[in-house]
């Protein structure tokens, strides 16, 4: 069954904030094999004119994702998670994540499509700083594939 249209443009109440740790980041360039300085080295960072250690780019997926949660959980929205495949990810971003930020998520249904049987939903998640800065924007496709026979 077709995800709902009157969905696209709900948007979803801001997650707790998120306390981004250098310990954090360091785990993530590690796991990635990113082994640029600013990452794990103040000193590094501060040369680059940053205040603090920042995050690679892709870090912010981490809580991005858990927030799209509240979409993808949605009972009205009706998306079933089990027919679900990563389709896509993008970021734009206003500046680097910095250890120390507190981050919140705004997640925002952007556009939902109908392909070949197949759901397509495109979230957006908005990610503010404590002091309500924009830091980041994030879109996630998520594909839910149509099931055998349909």
């Amino acid at each position: 069954m077709a995800l709902d249209q009157s969905f696209v443009g709900r948007s979803y109440p801001p997650t707790d904030p998120y306390e981004v740790g250098r310990e954090k980041i360091r785990e993530f360039a590690e796991a990635v094999g990113d082994a640029n300085p600013v990452y794990t080295d103040t000193e590094a960072a501060k040369a680059l004119g940053h205040s603090n250690v920042i995050a690679p780019p892709t870090f912010v997926f981490a809580i991005t994702f858990k927030a799209s949660g509240q979409v993808i959980e949605d009972p009205q929205l009706g998306l079933d998670y089990s027919r679900v495949v990563h389709g896509d990810q993008r970021f734009v971003y206003t500046r680097p994540v910095r250890a120390g930020d507190r981050l919140t998520v705004t997640s925002s249904i952007e556009t939902i499509k109908s392909l070949a049987g197949n759901d397509i939903l495109d979230i957006r998640g908005e990610v503010h700083d404590e002091a309500g800065e924009h830091v980041v924007t994030a879109w996630t496709k998520l594909v839910a594939r149509a099931a055998e026979g349909a």
